[in-house]
């Protein structure tokens, strides 16, 4: 009787402790950057939320006429500084940026527990500010949810940039959790991801990248570190694949990491051919 309670006690405390996890993991941790840009003609402003709060967005005009707009969003735990190296190419290359910090991210307004679908709601309240087509690009995070909004509103998107993005969310985030710790990641993470899906009734696996992909209209480069050590490269293999033949170009940067593809030969080459081919293309 006394091993059935010690059990029993401990089934509860790991079922309590990984549905606190659950949202705990939701809000933690907050990385911001400091790095503002530094060409063009810059405007710093705060638009609305959807939730009526507000999000702190930079949009970069280009000496002379625009050729475009492209939309930057961030990944989990940083700002809208993260993006301004990425936007700097697309600036010098003669296009409008605009960067943006997601709710609960940077300056803007907080909100609890930030999904990649609010990451999506927040890129959509950029998008109606704008006022017209563009072309948009995530990060991490930030690419699930570009991902996400590039199926809600096919008819915005021109081209879509997908860095550091994964397939399936589940196998993602528990890719991430055990990168954090393997421990904890493999003997807690299943069960938070159990409890996170509940709570959303399935939208882990309903709004997975790879599910969304066969809608999204617009070509698409994914970029993805060689040596990701949080979304390994499989993942974007995988994401690649789930798009209909010839949409999705691939791009795997020799040597990067999570965050740093932007920053390794070939990546300014890839972005340029992209956009030269789509461009011919339509």
């Amino acid at each position: 009787m006394l091993i059935f309670w010690v059990l029993s006690g401990l089934v509860a405390f790991y079922l309590v402790l990984t549905f606190v996890l659950s949202f705990v993991v939701q809000a933690f941790p907050r990385h911001p950057v400091s790095d503002p840009p530094d060409w063009g003609s810059i405007e710093d402003t705060f638009i609305p939320a959807v939730d009526g709060g507000k999000l702190e967005v930079w949009r970069i005009e280009p000496p002379g006429k625009s050729r475009g707009i492209v939309l930057l969003a961030h990944g989990w735990g940083r700002n809208r500084d993260r993006m301004v190296n990425r936007a700097r190419m697309f600036g010098d290359m003669g296009y409008t940026t605009v960067l943006h910090s997601a709710r609960d991210h940077g300056n803007s307004s907080p909100r609890r527990v930030m999904t990649a679908l609010r990451f999506a709601e927040d890129i959509e309240a950029v998008m109606e500010w704008i006022g017209e087509e563009i072309i948009l690009y995530g990060h991490s995070a930030g690419a699930g949810a570009a991902i996400i909004t590039a199926w809600r509103k096919p008819e915005h998107i021109q081209l879509l940039f997908l860095e550091a993005g994964y397939a399936y969310t589940r196998p993602a985030l528990l890719s991430l959790y055990r990168w954090f710790n393997r421990v904890v990641g493999s003997l807690l993470g299943p069960m938070i991801l159990f409890w996170m899906n509940l709570y959303y009734r399935g939208a882990l696996d309903r709004l997975s990248p790879a599910r969304l992909a066969p809608g999204v209209r617009a070509p698409v480069l994914i970029i993805h570190g060689e040596n990701d050590s949080r979304f390994p490269v499989h993942f974007a293999r995988e994401l690649h694949q789930s798009f209909v033949p010839e949409q999705a170009t691939l791009f795997i940067a020799p040597g990067a990491g999570h965050s740093d593809s932007s920053t390794r030969p070939g990546y300014r080459k890839a972005v340029q051919a992209f956009l030269y081919k789509t461009c011919r293309r339509h």
